[in-house]
């Protein structure tokens, strides 16, 4: 899962861009970067780490210009190297750099043709350089000097008739301007928005708006699965319908766990699905266990803290902070290692003893993944001195892996994958273990955007919305997810300095 934001401006956008990827960094945390253009020059700035640390002063005064595109990224299977950080930038045609959020399900074919027919070379093993690649050869074959925003949007439509999977994008065409388009399903969220000023109007592109609305901009719309926005230099906005069959089926996921609560996704406000998904927890319990002894619901910080407030309220039961987030620690699902995520849960969380001691307690999480990080949370509830540790998913079951972005682990790591709740419950340690139900998780998201035809749940199903995703892609998949491989693609080191700094380009010595 990434981050991506892009803005034209009647001045220099070094500022916006940063604030806009702290405000996007909780959807990634292991790299950052920052191209802006002036003068028909880019000026680059990329590494891994988070926001703050990846760029100093030195590196905002050196990006200048009105127009920019910025990118927050945490490692898919095998790529957690520097090189892989985001924007990525071609020179011809033009000088092109992109950021992506997603994951093409295509990417092996696409490099293949990449090098074999349009004779291309991809430097890396991210997908994202193979869709730039893609886009810059189709807007090459136009053949033009001065691209028309018509040949732009002619570029994207030949992009959705090779690329297959999730991708939301934003790429900067030097001289020209920035355009953003989502695939023809709509699966990563991106939106736009607009702010006026005494010199003109600026626009702002970006994965969540609540990007747009931190820094002043007033949120337009979201764009359309397959549509594309055009933004020239100057603030001029054209838009236009790329696909041939576009249709809006967004992540669900987004609304669990990885989208902020005060951002509105396709005209759905996860705050209020959030709200929804504790009220309909509530009523499971309710039907299940209209007896229940829960004395307090206590959230796993941070993500599930708006669902337990209302499975709290629903139940008319005490609502309690049980534990305190050392906010300096990653999230533990991506980690390598078992013995790392054990021994990161215990860095992460501390429990406050008097809120768990003789208490029958209801914890509420966002999911449940792996399980390692569950079963450690329901031990130190029952250390803290808890009675009874019962524990809650807003989320179904995850018993399939996600191909669209999420580097959720091998199909052989879902501690739900092949077995039942109450072998689940008895794995993490549960005196009882309660799971959303789908239906439920799509009615609290289901919201007033009559375009939504469906949502992307294939990790709660197995079902991929692309249509193209058979045993031999998660063969592969898993082969590449698995805890080994990450470590050792790691490498142990994330420490050189990508790069690099401008495509003029400076050396930035650190």
């Amino acid at each position: 899962m990434c981050g991506i934001v892009g803005i034209v401006s009647t001045s220099n956008v070094n500022q916006s861009l940063y604030d806009a990827l702290t405000v996007l960094q909780h959807r990634g945390q292991d790299a950052a970067g920052i191209v802006t253009f002036q003068d028909e020059r880019f000026f680059l700035r990329k590494d891994n780490g988070l926001v703050r640390d990846v760029f100093r002063t030195r590196h905002m005064r050196r990006l200048v210009g009105n127009v920019g595109i910025g990118h927050v990224r945490y490692p898919t299977a095998g790529s957690s190297s520097s090189a892989e950080a985001q924007p990525f930038y071609v020179n011809s045609p033009y000088g092109i750099t992109l950021a992506h959020n997603g994951n093409l399900t295509n990417a092996e074919d696409l490099s293949n043709d990449l090098f074999r027919t349009d004779l291309r070379h991809i430097n890396t093993n991210s997908d994202s350089e193979v869709l730039l690649n893609v886009f810059a050869h189709e807007l090459q074959k136009l053949g033009k000097l001065d691209p028309t925003k018509e040949e732009i949007f002619a570029a994207v439509r030949a992009v959705h008739k090779r690329c297959r999977g999730a991708y939301a994008v934003i790429a900067m065409i030097t001289g020209y301007g920035i355009v953003g388009f989502r695939d023809p399903n709509g699966i990563r969220p991106a939106c736009y928005g607009v702010r006026k000023t005494e010199e003109g109007e600026e626009y702002m592109i970006a994965s969540e708006s609540v990007a747009l609305s931190a820094a002043g901009f007033k949120l337009v719309r979201d764009i359309a699965p397959g549509e594309a926005v055009y933004i020239e230099t100057d603030g001029t906005l054209y838009t236009q319908q790329c696909a041939e069959d576009p249709h809006l089926y967004p992540c669900v996921f987004e609304h669990v766990y990885f989208a902020r609560p005060d951002s509105i996704i396709d005209q759905v406000s996860v705050y209020k699905a959030r709200l929804r998904m504790g009220e309909t927890l509530a009523e499971k319990v309710l039907r299940e266990r209209p007896d229940h002894d829960i004395d307090v619901v206590m959230p796993i910080p941070d993500t599930s803290r708006t669902s337990a407030m209302q499975m709290a309220h629903r139940l008319g039961v005490k609502f309690r902070e049980g534990f305190i987030k050392n906010r300096y620690i990653g999230r533990t699902f991506i980690m390598p290692g078992q013995k790392m995520r054990k021994k990161s849960v215990r860095q992460k969380l501390n429990p406050i003893d008097l809120e768990f001691r003789g208490k029958n307690v209801m914890l509420v999480d966002d999911s449940i993944v792996r399980g390692t990080t569950c079963k450690e949370i329901v031990q130190m509830a029952r250390d803290a001195g808890a009675r009874k540790v019962y524990f809650a998913s807003a989320a179904p079951p995850v018993r399939y892996p996600n191909v669209y972005g999420i580097d959720m682990p091998s199909v052989n790591e879902l501690i739900a994958h092949g077995r039942s709740v109450d072998e689940i419950g008895q794995l993490i340690g549960a005196d009882w273990l309660l799971y959303q139900d789908l239906e439920d998780l799509i009615a609290c998201v289901n919201d007033v955007n009559p375009e939504i035809e469906g949502w992307e749940c294939s990790v709660f199903t197995g079902n991929y919305v692309t249509g193209d995703v058979d045993a031999a892609y998660l063969n592969k998949l898993e082969a590449a997810r698995n805890d080994e491989n990450r470590f050792q693609a790691s490498g142990g080191d994330s420490s050189d300095s990508s790069d690099n700094g401008i495509i003029d380009l400076y050396n930035d010595e650190d």
